[in-house]
């Protein structure tokens, strides 16, 4: 999903970068129960009532004394961004010092194969002094706080929250004076031993998640499983920006298509009207002329006396 380098000193690792995690929780739609149709919401303005299209959509802050500010895609694309492919080391701190509490996602760094010595390099010395390393990465457009930590034989960049982002525990029970005998202190320390044990998280999974997927397995088993039926034309999918674009490019096509057919009909309806009337014999000499369609050539400032040419007779095939 992103590369650059890892830079510390005067050494650079050029990486790869790698989402670490991944979700597996079952996804649901909201369907109509009688026909099994997705449900669609609308965008809807709660002042006037009316559908709001994606185009005429901005962005609203509302201030705590109820005051709204709108800002526009061009306000937004003059807001500094950070687009640099470079992870910083600021510093190596101790891994004791470092609050989980402040771990947000992981991702994995691949070394190119020219980086295997450097990046071997990193992670022994950050294993061997067991320290993280403190960084700043730029990832979409955003810079933020990130460490570099080892998980066996990769370099995991973990990104973290601001610590302004960190909530403070503002509980007043937290500074009630409790008294605690020793004998209670000491049968909870004997409990906690009782259950110590190595961490092995292959040994826990998702229980909930393995009911849903036996429910429905066992649901398309005993054939209480349906076709998924077709949405109808006006009900397109408007999950997102790109699915709107990408609609209203279509309509726009077929409403040009549908232009250029009225407009050509008429053309063609004009032509044979002009034919029609074209055709009649003159009394002096029956001769059929045809008129023309063309509009009748401007005359230039002067030139009073100048005719428009006849259009060129039809050719008719002389009978055998």
């Amino acid at each position: 999903m992103w590369s650059g380098a890892v830079s510390f000193g005067l050494v650079s690792v050029p990486i790869k970068l790698y989402s670490a995690t991944t979700n597996h929780d079952i996804r649901f739609h909201q369907v109509h129960g009688a026909d099994g149709g997705r449900i669609r919401y609308k965008r809807t303005c709660t002042v006037c009532g009316e559908e709001v299209d994606y185009a005429d959509i901005v962005k609203g802050y509302e201030t705590e004394d109820g005051e709204l500010i709108t800002l526009t895609e061009s306000d937004l694309e003059s807001l500094p961004t950070a687009t640099g492919h470079e992870i910083d080391v600021i510093e190596f701190v101790p891994a004791e010092q470092i609050d989980p509490l402040l771990f947000d996602k992981s991702y994995y760094l691949e070394p190119e194969a020219k980086a295997a010595k450097p990046y071997a390099l990193l992670r022994e010395a950050l294993k061997e002094t067991d320290r993280m390393a403190v960084v700043k990465v730029a990832l979409r457009q955003r810079e933020t706080l990130a460490l570099l930590r080892v998980k066996e034989k990769a370099i995991v960049l973990q990104t973290m929250l601001w610590p302004d982002e960190v909530r403070e525990p503002d509980f007043d029970i937290l500074d009630t004076d409790v008294e605690l005998r020793p004998q209670e202190l000491q049968m909870a320390a004997s409990l906690i031993e009782s259950l110590g044990a190595d961490f092995d998280p292959t040994e826990f999974h998702d229980e909930y998640r393995d009911a849903v997927e036996e429910l429905i397995e066992k649901k398309r088993s005993t054939g209480e499983a349906r076709p998924a039926p077709v949405a109808q034309k006006a009900e397109e999918d408007e999950g997102d920006s790109m699915t709107d674009l990408l609609t209203a490019l279509q309509r726009s096509v077929e409403a040009a298509k549908d232009g250029a057919a009225a407009e050509s009909g008429g053309s063609r309806r004009r032509r044979a009207a002009g034919s029609s009337s074209g055709s009649e014999e003159s009394a002096s000499g029956g001769a059929a002329k045809k008129s023309s369609t063309r509009k009748p050539a401007a005359k230039k400032s002067g030139d009073d006396d100048a005719e428009e040419k006849p259009a060129p007779r039809r050719r008719t095939r002389k009978p055998a």
